[in-house]
């Protein structure tokens, strides 16, 4: 299979720290996957009046639509790419679901953060989770779209250019690095970074650096919002020094804020 990222999207990617692939999986895996999570809402599909929350988290899906969704070989293509062949594990579920619906309501989750990637003294608190400047454990920050989300549909908000900026800070914090929370603490000192909108179709996957910063916003449109934000996993361990053999888009990205 011919590679699946130009040069100038790979160029895109360690410079801005994110790309997007369209028609990353069908339409009818994407409706499949949203038959399973209407399923398990406590709202109703066809009746607008019983979304009353402004988001609702479902999680750890491993039924078939939703594993396809993400080892197809398209992204496996891109994956290899991004982070070398061999280096990565494939998804077997696509972690935490959060469901965005129309509201007034403001949510509770909408703050600047980059998502952590090995835990810390307490594995089940996520505030406590942390991330290193090796970026230990994850690979990529993967924002999945199991339905069409336009401006006005709470489009995650990505940061272009942010992951460097926190290789930067992460770089000063050896290998404990930072918790989610020291982390998120730091983020209004970075410098001002362009807003981009991660919209699209239905099957469309924004592959972004583990370092990237983003942040949720309200859903202003009508249509709720079904968007799956999984780590691709490392199965060995970033080199950002002294590679006899070059680095990876991933790895060259970090080292720009080593210099």
């Amino acid at each position: 299979m011919p590679d699946i990222l130009s040069k100038k999207e790979i160029k895109h990617f360690i410079y801005n720290g994110f790309v997007r692939l369209d028609n990353s999986f069908s339409k009818e895996i994407a409706d499949s996957a949203l038959e399973i999570l209407w399923n398990d809402l406590p709202c109703d599909r066809s009746n607008p009046s019983t979304w009353i929350e402004p988001v609702i988290r479902l999680g750890m899906y491993t039924n078939e639509p939703f594993v396809n969704s993400v080892n197809t070989p398209k992204l496996h293509n891109a994956f290899n790419q991004l982070i070398g062949k061999d280096k990565w594990i494939p998804c077997r579920n696509v972690g935490t679901f959060p469901v965005r619906f129309p509201s007034d309501q403001q949510p509770n989750d909408t703050g600047k953060h980059v998502d952590a990637s090995f835990p810390g003294n307490d594995p089940n608190n996520f505030f406590e989770w942390r991330v290193n400047v090796k970026s230990k454990g994850r690979a990529l920050l993967m924002l999945i779209l199991y339905s069409d989300v336009s401006e006005n549909d709470a489009p995650t908000i990505i940061y272009e250019g942010s992951h460097i900026d926190v290789a930067r800070l992460l770089c000063k914090e050896g290998d404990l690095g930072l918790s989610f929370m020291e982390l998120a603490g730091k983020l209004d000192e970075l410098p001002k970074r362009k807003e981009v909108y991660a919209t699209g179709k239905a099957g469309t996957v924004y592959l972004c650096h583990p370092f990237l910063v983003h942040s949720a916003q309200p859903h202003k449109g009508s249509t709720p919002k079904f968007m799956a934000q999984p780590p691709l996993l490392l199965r060995g361990e970033l080199s950002i020094s002294d590679s006899d053999v070059g680095y990876s888009p991933v790895e060259m990205a970090i080292r720009l804020g080593l210099d």
